[in-house]
């Protein structure tokens, strides 16, 4: 069995698709197809379900799959600690999130002060970073809610206040703030079951004692700021985004809506120089913006 092969095996599951997966491996299919009826040679057991051209992992190949996670991770931060130890710092950082936007200004601040370093970016799901973070598959997880697994810690970074986003012409666009139960009758624009926020949302119209009524869910903040504007209904925002005139930013008062930001690690996984002096740099970047 070669290393090469497990780093094969992997793609293909991720894939499930053979061409889709030689593509991403920059390899020609018929030299990949090879390589995986090998491994399965080697390990006497078939690996995916095959009709026709169509694959799917099988109960061996999910269960091999995950010994390989394993075992590439910690080759993986074998290599970053020998290279930490040879003295390598400028290293790597694998960082996931959904919600980037957050981060840039200090991604950019810390970049100017450490241009060798490399970043490698994963936008993912709340699901998708508990699994990475978990496996040792990114470093760090930055995250508007708590990853509740065990041996994952966090760092608590950034609050900002929730306030309702409405159209200029909303009746309400002249007050300052609001009950979040003035406007249980609106329409409301959320977030599709699953993205960072849908959840967050939920636990706010529980505490307001209202169901809303939502007429358009969508996966990314951008959309919910262009729906606003152009009058389809109301919704949450966080105070981080800038004013605009296109849409006006309500304070609630009831209930107090706030979230924080996190960055999260997994204290069983191994952190590259590169990846602490990130973590203790944004710590001190995130503290004098508060000052």
């Amino acid at each position: 069995m070669e290393l090469l092969q497990l780093h094969y095996f992997r793609t293909v599951a991720k894939f499930e698709h053979m061409t889709k997966a030689a593509q991403e491996l920059h390899i020609a299919q018929p030299a990949l197809s090879k390589t995986i009826a090998r491994l399965e040679d080697d390990l006497g057991v078939p690996l995916f379900d095959r009709q026709g051209r169509q694959i799917r992992l099988n109960a061996f190949g999910k269960a091999f799959l995950e010994k390989t996670e394993t075992a590439l991770t910690a080759l993986d931060e074998g290599r970053r600690e020998i290279a930490d130890l040879a003295g390598m710092e400028q290293g790597s950082i694998h960082l996931a999130t959904s919600i980037l936007n957050r981060l840039t200004e200090a991604l950019g601040a810390f970049l100017a002060k450490h241009p060798e370093v490399n970043f490698r970016l994963t936008q993912a799901s709340m699901d998708d970073m508990a699994r990475l973070v978990e496996n040792g598959e990114t470093d760090f997880c930055f995250t508007a809610a708590p990853i509740e697994r065990p041996g994952v810690r966090e760092l608590a970074l950034l609050s900002e206040e929730v306030f309702l986003a409405v159209h200029p012409a909303h009746r309400l666009a002249q007050r300052h703030s609001i009950s979040l139960k003035e406007v249980a009758g609106d329409p409301f624009i959320g977030y599709k079951q699953g993205c960072f926020f849908h959840k967050m949302n939920n636990e706010l119209y529980r505490k307001a004692g209202i169901k809303p009524n939502i007429v358009c869910e969508v996966d990314e903040p951008a959309a919910i700021a262009n729906l606003v504007r152009a009058g389809l209904g109301v919704a949450f925002v966080g105070g981080c985004n800038s004013e605009d005139s296109r849409m006006v930013l309500l304070r609630i008062d009831d209930p107090v809506c706030e979230r924080t930001f996190q960055l999260a690690w997994h204290e069983k996984h191994y952190l590259s120089k590169a990846a602490q002096k990130f973590r203790d740099f944004l710590a001190e970047y995130f503290a004098d913006m508060k000052k």
